[in-house]
């Protein structure tokens, strides 16, 4: 049994003659009879009575007219539904974001996907860089916004800048005065940095220990947003990616280049293939490149 079947015995059932129902169905009465009796074959039986001048419905065909209903009713709220998923005018996506990310530049993009899509809904998981490889690589999200991963296997990376680390001190800070920090200078001060497993902290630790310089770490947290708060409150002195500037700014902390080694990393947008993400994912990928193209030069303007 077919949708076209359905519509077809309805459309005889609610009229009771068939070239009424072929001229509904644009159809001619040929293929309407051939339909029905298709219908038939499969169902096993009669489902109408016919004479030259009489239709009617066995009680066969009676008991199948609301079971016809309800399934046409759903096969069209079905395909209503679909076209409206299809239009962006109906449906949901899930994403994660690192959380210094989520909570410094991704507002921007979500408000311009929702200015184009407003139907669409959008769930937010802030977790840490790692976790965001992790969810997505499980499918627990579509999209995930994080630092470029060393191995991407067969996920996909779209990226939308190049972040350039920063030294966060505190605002009296000895060190505050110079226009760039060399690490060897920052690190005659207690460092604050992220706990293990982190690739933020396996960056520093490699790009400084590729630099032949020692690193001593005097706290780690659990969270970039811990770190800041920490350095705001005169713990000591850390090195973050740039997306932390806005906080660390807004705690009373001061940002300066870090140099000798400078460290840089991409962020991007972390997915499967483009061909296996839903349509509002897609959009949403296209919002974001979109949002941040310009944001390297903005990036360099503060710097």
């Amino acid at each position: 049994m077919n949708i076209k079947q359905v519509r077809a015995f309805l459309a005889v059932a609610q009229s009771l003659s068939f070239a009424s129902a072929a001229t509904q169905l644009h159809l001619s009465q040929p293929a309407l009879s051939l339909s029905i009796k298709g219908l038939e074959d499969n169902l096993g039986g009669k489902l109408f009575t016919r004479t030259t001048r009489h239709t009617a419905l066995t009680p066969e065909g009676e008991a199948l007219v609301p079971i016809a209903r309800r399934l046409l009713a759903q096969w069209e709220n079905a395909e209503d539904e679909m076209k409206q998923r299809f239009a962006l005018q109906l449906g949901k996506i899930s994403l994660a974001s690192m959380p210094s990310f989520a909570a410094s530049l991704l507002p921007k993009a979500i408000r311009n996907y929702h200015t184009s899509y407003p139907n669409i809904q959008v769930a937010i998981d802030d977790v840490l860089s790692d976790i965001v490889v992790e969810m997505v690589r499980n499918n627990q999200v579509e999209l995930g916004i994080s630092f470029e991963p060393i191995n991407l296997l067969e996920l996909s990376f779209y990226p939308l800048y190049d972040d350039h680390f920063l030294a966060i001190l505190p605002s009296s800070h000895p060190l505050s005065e110079q226009e760039c920090i060399a690490w060897r200078d920052l690190l005659a001060y207690d460092f604050i940095t992220l706990q293990r497993p982190s690739s933020v902290r396996d960056l520093i630790e490699n790009q400084v220990n590729q630099a032949g310089i020692e690193l001593n770490v005097a706290f780690d947290a659990h969270q970039l947003s811990t770190v800041v708060r920490m350095v705001s409150e005169s713990m000591g002195v850390a090195v973050v990616p740039s997306i932390c500037r806005q906080q660390a700014t807004e705690q009373g902390a001061v940002c300066r280049p870090i140099i000798a080694p400078s460290i840089n990393r991409r962020v991007g947008v972390i997915c499967q293939p483009r061909s296996h993400l839903s349509i509002a994912a897609s959009a949403m990928l296209d919002v974001l490149m979109n949002t941040y193209a310009a944001y390297p030069i903005e990036e360099k303007e503060i710097m």
